[in-house]
């Protein structure tokens, strides 16, 4: 099946910004993480179809997934 993968900020670094990438059927949102290498300590909000979701859900055929990292601030 045929997602779109979104990254945002520091996870787009050496990847890319917006992707259409084929996945097996019923594939999870945590096994898009596996394959693309995200930290799992740096994720933020995780967004499919603009709604927050876990990483256990599965995906379905057109799904727009996205991912963005944690934002830190200035403690002073």
């Amino acid at each position: 099946m045929r997602v779109t993968v979104k990254l945002f900020a520091a996870f787009r670094k050496g990847r890319f910004e917006e992707s259409q990438r084929e996945y097996a059927d019923l594939t999870t949102v945590g096994e898009v993480i596996q394959d693309l290498h995200l930290p799992n300590h740096k994720l933020g909000s995780i967004l499919l179809n603009t709604r927050h979701v876990g990483k256990s859900l599965p995906l379905n055929e057109g799904d727009t997934l996205s991912f963005f990292p944690l934002v830190g601030g200035d403690c002073r």
